[in-house]
């Protein structure tokens, strides 16, 4: 029953979840429209690069596809790629971000796309939420489990 139990255990301890608490500040912002005219939504695209530091300590490049409302809202889809270090550890992974722009704020969710993360995140898995406003500097938290080379 006992040898049973520790690889249970073992496995367990492998998948927990943690929490990265994590500041970013925007580097560069360059934001050009690809598609407006009359009457339409004007569609965009922006090249951010941010840097990291906390939690997450490194540096990205973020591409989001924008959609601006006559009222001045927006809603945004984007990549971005975090080069760094998560925990100590090295490596990179991709978010997958969502949201929407209104009343001077920012609020979006994100999520780690399986299979992108390299180095010592490889198998990284997370997820969060932020609402930001206005500023150059924000915080940021990623909800992650990574998993760790079983004992041997």
């Amino acid at each position: 029953m006992c040898s049973a139990r520790a690889p249970t255990q073992r496995a367990r301890k492998a998948h927990m979840k943690q929490t990265a608490n994590a500041r970013f500040a925007i580097k560069s912002w360059d934001e050009k429209p690809y598609s407006e005219g009359p009457d339409l939504p004007k569609l965009t695209r922006a090249s951010i690069i941010k840097t990291y530091t906390g939690d997450i300590e490194g540096q990205s490049q973020v591409e989001y596809l924008m959609m601006y409302r006559s009222d001045g809202s927006a809603t945004f889809v984007g990549l971005e790629r975090v080069v760094g270090r998560l925990a100590g550890k090295a490596g990179s992974f991709v978010l997958q971000r969502t949201g929407l722009f209104e009343a001077g704020q920012a609020k979006e969710s994100y999520s780690i796309i399986p299979g992108s993360a390299t180095g010592d995140l490889h198998g990284l898995q997370g997820e969060g939420t932020s609402a930001v406003g206005h500023g150059m500097e924000h915080p940021f938290v990623l909800n992650y489990e990574l998993a760790e080379a079983a004992a041997q």
